[in-house]
């Protein structure tokens, strides 16, 4: 056991992190032996596209959890990519929609048998004693009603 390993829920971040980083290199790596050029940084957008059509910047934010900058610079390398393309909304000319280009439905349509494979993958890792997918469920909904920091700074004021 490592110093981080040791110091418990502390490091829940740290631990958190890694595990994500992980699973990220892993997963791209999976991809790679599929020969699909795809970043898992790209998922969500992918994903959520493929899921829900034509969106505007500010829904896929929303439906990603990420940030508006953030978003905007994961579709600036998708639209590099040719996967996804925007158009102007007709009812809001200020207003760009974004979609999934032709290019990026091919994609999907090889990235589907491959999702499979990591459903399984991945369920065969969290389910366990304590099921991890349950549990990230149950602290991300406590943390939706009050956040660390809410939290953190009651205690402070105590």
């Amino acid at each position: 056991m490592n110093i981080i390993e040791g110091s418990g829920i502390l490091a829940l971040s740290t631990r958190l992190q890694r595990l994500s980083e992980q699973l990220r290199k892993d997963g791209a790596l999976v991809y790679k032996a599929y020969d699909i050029d795809f970043e898992p940084k790209w998922f969500p957008v992918i994903y959520t596209l493929h899921h829900k059509g034509t969106l505007s910047i500010l829904e896929i934010a929303t439906e990603i959890g990420y940030s508006h900058p953030s978003t905007i610079s994961l579709l600036k390398e998708l639209e590099k990519q040719k996967l996804i393309r925007s158009k102007k909304d007709k009812v809001d000319e200020r207003k760009r929609l974004i979609l999934l280009t032709t290019k990026g439905k091919e994609l999907i349509m090889k990235m589907r048998p491959v999702w499979d494979v990591m459903i399984t993958v991945l369920t065969e890792i969290t389910d366990n004693q304590n099921n991890m997918l349950k549990a990230i469920n149950e602290a991300e909904e406590k943390i939706a009603t009050q956040s660390f920091l809410q939290r953190a700074l009651q205690l402070k004021n105590k």
